[in-house]
């Protein structure tokens, strides 16, 4: 949806749909990746997946809406921001990549901020997603701009801004 297009990804709880929000209250054209985009599916074939969460499937997003999208240019910019364990299937149709980073502290107070009925709000989504996606960062793409994300929103949103060759509108 953009001449330029970013993916500002991230572990849980780094803070993605607070930087979108911010993004789209500055006048950015930012997309809610996992509210807009994202959906459970098989992380070989790509197909949607039900079922519990211990059986084998994926957050991963569309990856032909990714495509449509990128393609529209009728934005400057375009921020896809969510967390997409497939993005290797599109990241090469944009033109930069942040991640927005927290240590396990932040990450396990962010956490028990969480609504229980939110992912990762309970106590055993939690201690497991902690120990697993923030210590290896798996899914999370390579050769991104990282982001501290335990800065104030106004910082992180002006940082992304500025490796991005933008004012904030």
């Amino acid at each position: 949806m953009g001449i330029k297009n970013y993916l500002i990804d991230g572990v849980s709880c780094a803070g993605k749909t607070t930087v979108c929000d911010e993004l789209q209250r500055r006048g950015c054209h930012a997309i809610h990746g996992d509210r807009e985009l994202a959906y459970w599916g098989d992380p070989k074939t790509g197909a949607p997946v039900n079922g519990c969460a211990g059986e084998h499937r994926t957050w991963m997003w569309n990856v032909e809406k990714v495509r449509a999208l990128v393609a529209d240019q009728n934005h400057a910019a375009t921020f896809f921001c969510g967390g997409s364990r497939n993005s290797d299937r599109f990241i090469d149709l944009l033109d930069g990549v942040f991640v927005l980073e927290i240590d396990l502290d932040t990450l396990n107070r962010r956490l028990a901020a969480r609504p229980e009925d939110e992912w990762g709000g309970s106590a055993s989504e939690g201690e497991s997603f902690a120990r697993l996606q923030h210590a290896t960062k798996e899914g999370l793409p390579t050769n991104a701009i990282i982001i501290d994300a335990t800065a104030p929103l106004s910082s992180i949103v002006d940082t992304i801004l500025e490796n991005a060759n933008l004012v904030s509108p």
